[in-house]
């Protein structure tokens, strides 16, 4: 009897998504108590310092991850952003950004008269 092969990319990657789907978690909580780096996150948590670098674009497009400021890394030394996932640690909008953003919405509805 010869035995049947599962050539299924799902059963190759099998457990994969559970393993980001944890290392998301991971990585949003930590930053929802420490400001960080990705490469401070990555000494703290274990998890690839690229892995991190996608999350936190997943993170900013969804709108639950902050930049704080730009300084240098403790963990590098390089300049780097520190992170953050806390909304009060988020920064707030400036009254220039949001008079920049008031404009630009006047100059849009007057383009379309």
């Amino acid at each position: 009897m010869r035995k049947k092969h599962n050539f299924s990319p799902i059963h190759k990657r099998h457990g994969k998504d559970n393993e980001f789907t944890n290392q998301l978690i991971t990585i949003f909580h930590y930053l929802q108590t420490h400001i960080a780096t990705a490469s401070m996150v990555s000494e703290a948590t274990g998890i690839p310092q690229k892995n991190i670098c996608r999350f936190k674009r997943d993170l900013e497009i969804a709108g639950k991850l902050w930049e704080i400021e730009k300084k240098t890394c403790k963990q590098t030394g390089f300049k780097a952003w520190y992170l953050t996932t806390n909304p009060d640690n988020a920064p707030r909008f400036t009254q220039q950004l949001s008079l920049f953003t008031t404009i630009t919405k006047l100059t849009e509805v007057q383009d379309n008269d």
